[in-house]
């Protein structure tokens, strides 16, 4: 009787420690191969020493804007009216 209900225990211990192992393992396998490249996740975990945020450059604002391409397109008559500051 005793051994049957150890060995019931026994069984539900190891089950849930198989799966928070492989819950583990998957979030590891998901952090290295995406998570970790976001900076806002990053600073939520305390993971601010990756090589990653190391070997990036950091950029302004303004290098991203002159960066962009640029795209002149033709502005529609309600974008042409000039706003009622500019007029007085």
């Amino acid at each position: 009787m005793w051994q049957s209900v150890g060995l019931t225990l026994l069984v539900i211990v190891a089950t849930l420690v198989c799966a928070l192992l492989f819950m583990l393992f998957g979030w590891y396998v998901v952090w290295q191969l995406f998570l970790s490249k976001f900076k806002f996740l990053r600073e939520l975990v305390g993971d601010a020493g990756t090589p990653q945020a190391e070997t990036q450059p950091s950029e302004t604002k303004n290098e991203r804007a002159s960066n962009a391409p640029t795209r002149n397109r033709p502005r529609t008559a309600r974008q042409r009216v000039a706003s009622p500051e500019s007029t007085s």
